[in-house]
């Protein structure tokens, strides 16, 4: 995979328990191969300016520090994990030059092509980063029934608890990306997805996406605080931020 695909989704999210709340709103990611991509349409970028861009900085480490795939091979091989096929980032694309993903994907495949190991890189709205790797015992193709369990450590939302579990489920297809990550602890949880067609990235989806949503990933941030207000309004507890975890990376 040389080119850039573009992902027209929508995510949801639904809080369990004895607060609900339910939001759902559209989405646009791009998934390349972020070692060997060569071929992208004029208005998109990687590492430099442009309508659409992505930039090694802003994945693989701190916030804006990051060193994209370099970073992702180094866990991957501190885990022991074989993956020597293409390695995926599946991320919201700097739209104008700005930029906020509440998670975006690493997805590393074997020899064979086949999906082994995912790292789920999560960023909180107070520049905090925290990484979820998600790989079978085995290290055995990830389909699209496994439900791989991580512990939760690190703070997202001030309306929910740190302690539980995440249960990802990954179904990753050439004309189609499904990710289902329900949070699940004592007193109730969020199930959160992505969804959407994919298809290789051209100019005019660029443009289409400027002029339906031109405020882009600001549009995201804003939903964010929107909806904790709404929480805040239906009674639900705030938590103050606590120290991140000092670990870059769990499972």
């Amino acid at each position: 995979m040389t080119h850039v695909d573009f992902i027209s989704g929508h995510t949801f999210h639904g809080r369990k328990g004895a607060i609900s709340n339910a939001f759902r709103y559209s989405v646009d990611f791009v998934m390349f191969d972020a070692e060997k991509t060569d071929e992208t349409p004029a208005l998109f970028s990687l590492n430099k300016g442009n309508l659409f861009s992505v930039r090694d900085r802003d994945h693989g480490g701190v916030p804006g520090q990051g060193s994209g795939a370099s970073w992702a091979r180094d866990v991957l091989q501190r885990h022991q994990i074989r993956a020597d096929g293409a390695l995926l980032l599946l991320a919201q694309p700097r739209a104008l030059g700005y930029v906020f993903n509440p998670v975006s994907f690493w997805l590393a495949h074997d020899r064979e092509n086949r999906l082994i190991a995912v790292i789920a890189e999560v960023t909180n709205t107070f520049k905090d980063r925290h990484s979820y790797l998600a790989v079978k015992p085995d290290q055995s193709e990830i389909k699209p029934d496994d439900r791989i369990v991580a512990r939760k450590i690190f703070h997202v939302s001030p309306f929910q608890p740190i302690d539980g579990e995440y249960e990802f489920r990954f179904d990753i297809r050439e004309d189609r990306v499904g990710i289902w990550i329900d949070f699940m602890h004592s007193n109730g949880g969020v199930i959160a997805t992505l969804t959407g067609p994919r298809r290789k990235l051209r100019n005019r989806d660029v443009v289409t996406s400027l002029i339906r949503r031109p405020f882009a990933a600001r549009r995201v941030m804003a939903l964010i605080h929107w909806q904790a207000l709404v929480l805040w309004w239906k009674g639900a507890k705030y938590r103050n931020r606590p120290e991140p975890p000092k670990s870059e990376v769990s499972s």
